[in-house]
C-alpha cells in the first residue's frame, strides 16, 4: 500500500481506529443513557427523543419474540422507506440478535419472492404503501407475518402542509389479516435480556443484481461498527450536528452516515423520506442542519433549484457523499454558493460504505479519496494481478475492518471475489482506479461498463464529466451503442438546463465536444431526455438507457 496518502489525513485525527466491541444496538442504548431527552428524530413536524426512540424498539421487540417467536439468527424483511419506523424496526430486530434484510422499496413482488426465498425468511416489517407488493408472498413463500407502518402516524400533518406524497399522509387502513404497528407497539411483554456479541450477522443488505441476481452481503456488528464509528470521527458528527436523511435507509451510504453514525453521536436527525429539494432547503434553514451527506444527482437538482436563493443554508458545515462521481462544475457551483467543498467517498455494498474517503480540510473533486481507517487498498493489473504503480488503471482491491463476511450462500462468487496478495485476502470490487502521487484515488469506471469503440477504450466516466462542462448541461449519462464500423460506439443521454431548452441542440453540444476531448471518445450519437431512470439512492440506471440504444 503507498502510505503517501497519510500525509494529508486530517489534522488531529488517529490514523487508526480501534473498532469497540460493543454492537449497534448497545449504541442506541448508550446514546439513550447519555442524552435521553435529546432529540433523535425530527419527522415532519413531529420530533423523537433518544428515550422514547428507545422505549418503542423495546416494545416491538418485546413483540416479535413473544407473539411471533423470533430467534437469534433469523432473518426478517425490513421493506420501508425513511421513517421513524425503519429505525426503530432495525434496532428491534438486532435487539433479539435476528438480522435485518433491509430491500429498496422500489422492489416488485417478483423482486421480493427472491429476496424471501434466498434467506427463508417469515417475518417482515412493511411501509404501508407497499403492503399489497407483499401480501402475494404469503401463498407463495416462507413469508407468514406482516407488521404493517403507516407514516402518518408519525408526523404531524398539521405542522407539515406540504405538498408531501400521498404515501406519507395516508391513515391506517385497518387489517383483517396482519398486525398493525400500533398493535405491535401496545404489547406489554419484555423481550428476554440482550446478549448480544459484535461477531454476530447483524444485517444482509442486497447488491443491486446489475450483473446478475442480486448477492446478500453478509456483515457483522464489528463490520458495520468499523464504518459507523469511522464515520463519526472522519466527519466530526458530534452530539450536537444536525443531520439531513435524504438518502434512502435500506441502502449502506445512507444507512451509515445519515443514521447510525449520527445515533452512535447522539446527533439529531431531519428525516425524509421523499425527496423534495425545496423541503430539504426549507428543512436546511429551519433545523439548522449541519451535516448532509448525498449522491451526486440528488445535490445537482437541489443546486438547480430557481428557489434556492430564498433559503438561508449557512447552517451547514459539511457536504458530501459517494455513488457516482460530483461534475466538476457542479462542485464549483456548490463552493460558489455555500463556501463549502464536496467530500467525496467510495464504498460498496460488500464494505457497509465507505473504505475511501475525502480528508475535510483537502478533498479533491472526482476523486473517491483516501483509504479510510486501516484500509489497505491496492489497484492489480487485470490480466496478471500485478500491484500497479501511480497513473496506472487497474482494478481496485481492498482489505479492511468493514469487508463483509461473504456473500450469503455463495460459495463460488465468493471465491471469484478475492484474491491473495502475500498473507492477505483483499475483496475485488470490479472498479478500474487509478491512484495519483499524492495517494488519492480516482475511479476510471466499472469493469462491466467499459466501451470498446475500434479497440479503443472509453470510459463512460470520463465522457460524462466534460460533458457536464458545457453551459447548457444539466445531467448526462454515457453509454455504449452498437457501430457497423466501430463495433461500439459512444452515445450520450442530456438532460438540458431549463433555460437551454429548444435553444441548443443535440449536434451543438456533440460539435463542442469535439474540441474538448480525443476523436474515439466524443459522443458520435446524442440524445435530449427529460429524465433519467435512477434508483430510490439517486443512481442513474445507465443499463436501462442502454437498452434503448
Amino acid at each position: 500500500m503507498n502510505p503517501n496518502h497519510f500525509e494529508f489525513w486530517p489534522p488531529l485525527l488517529s490514523k487508526t481506529l480501534t473498532v469497540p466491541k460493543t454492537t449497534l444496538y448497545d449504541n442506541l442504548v448508550i446514546s439513550a443513557k447519555k442524552y435521553p431527552d435529546k432529540i433523535a428524530i425530527q419527522y415532519y413536524g413531529q420530533a423523537y427523543s433518544y428515550k422514547r426512540l428507545l422505549k418503542e424498539v423495546e416494545q416491538l421487540a418485546g413483540y416479535l419474540e413473544s407473539e411471533l417467536n423470533v430467534k437469534k439468527e433469523e432473518k426478517i424483511l425490513l421493506f420501508m422507506q425513511n421513517s421513524p419506523q425503519f429505525l426503530i424496526s432495525f434496532f428491534a430486530i438486532l435487539r433479539l440478535r435476528a438480522v435485518v434484510v433491509p430491500i429498496n422499496p422500489m422492489s416488485t413482488t417478483k423482486d421480493l419472492t427472491f429476496y424471501v426465498q434466498d434467506c427463508d425468511i417469515r417475518q417482515a416489517l412493511v411501509g404501508q404503501e407497499l403492503y399489497e407488493k407483499v401480501i402475494p408472498l404469503k401463498e407463495e413463500t416462507s413469508l407468514k407475518n406482516l407488521i404493517v407502518a403507516s407514516y402518518s402516524d408519525y408526523m404531524d400533518t398539521e405542522k407539515a402542509r406540504e405538498n408531501l406524497p400521498p404515501e406519507l399522509t395516508a391513515p391506517s387502513n385497518a387489517l383483517t389479516e396482519d398486525t398493525s404497528w400500533k398493535d405491535a407497539l401496545n404489547t406489554t411483554r419484555q423481550a428476554a435480556a440482550y446478549t448480544g456479541e459484535d461477531e454476530d450477522v447483524a444485517m444482509i443488505p442486497y447488491t443491486s443484481g446489475t450483473t446478475g441476481l442480486p448477492k446478500g452481503c453478509v456483515h457483522t456488528n464489528k463490520t458495520v461498527q468499523a464504518n459507523t464509528v469511522g464515520t463519526s470521527h472522519w466527519m466530526n458528527v458530534t452530539a450536537d450536528a444536525v443531520i439531513l436523511t435524504t438518502l434512502p435507509l435500506f441502502h449502506v451510504t445512507g444507512l451509515i452516515h445519515s443514521a447510525l453514525a449520527p445515533l452512535y453521536s447522539g446527533s439529531t436527525m431531519v428525516m425524509m423520506t421523499r425527496w423534495d429539494r425545496d423541503y430539504a432547503a426549507k428543512t436546511i434553514e429551519k433545523h439548522g442542519c449541519s451535516n448532509w451527506i448525498n449522491i451526486s444527482t440528488m445535490l445537482i437538482d437541489f443546486l438547480s433549484n430557481p428557489n434556492l436563493v430564498n433559503y438561508d443554508l449557512s447552517s451547514l458545515k459539511a457536504i458530501g457523499g459517494g455513488g457516482a462521481p460530483l461534475p466538476e462544475a457542479v462542485g464549483e457551483q456548490l463552493y460558489n454558493r455555500t463556501g463549502l467543498r464536496y467530500i467525496e467517498g467510495y464504498g460498496l455494498f460488500e464494505t457497509i460504505s465507505q473504505t475511501h474517503f475525502n480528508p475535510p480540510n483537502r478533498p479533491k473533486l472526482q476523486c473517491l479519496g483516501i483509504p479510510s481507517f486501516d484500509v489497505d487498498a491496492r489497484i492489480i493489473d487485470l490480466v496478471t494481478g500485478n500491484e500497479l504503480g501511480a497513473n496506472q488503471e487497474g482494478e481496485l482491491v481492498v482489505n479492511g475492518p468493514q469487508v463483509f463476511r461473504g456473500y450469503y450462500k455463495r460459495d463460488q462468487d465468493n471465491r471469484e471475489s478475492h484474491i491473495k496478495i502475500g498473507e492477505k485476502k483483499f475483496f475485488r470490487t470490479g472498479d478500474i482506479v487509478k491512484v495519483d502521487e499524492e495517494g488519492y484515488f480516482f475511479i476510471v469506471d466499472r469493469l462491466k461498463r467499459m466501451i470498446n469503440a475500434a479497440g479503443f477504450k472509453v470510459w463512460p466516466t470520463e465522457v460524462e464529466s466534460v460533458l457536464y462542462k458545457h453551459h447548457a448541461v444539466q445531467q448526462a449519462c454515457v453509454v455504449s451503442a452498437p457501430d457497423a464500423k466501430r463495433g461500439e460506439t459512444v452515445k450520450a443521454f442530456v438532460i438540458l438546463k431549463d433555460e437551454f431548452i429548444g435553444k441548443v441542440t443535440e449536434n451543438d453540444i456533440i460539435e463542442w465536444s469535439k474540441e474538448q476531448m480525443a476523436a474515439y471518445k466524443y459522443p458520435r450519437i446524442l440524445e435530449f431526455i427529460e429524465s433519467f431512470p435512477t434508483t430510490t439512492s439517486g443512481k442513474i440506471l445507465w443499463r436501462e438507457l442502454q437498452k434503448n440504444s
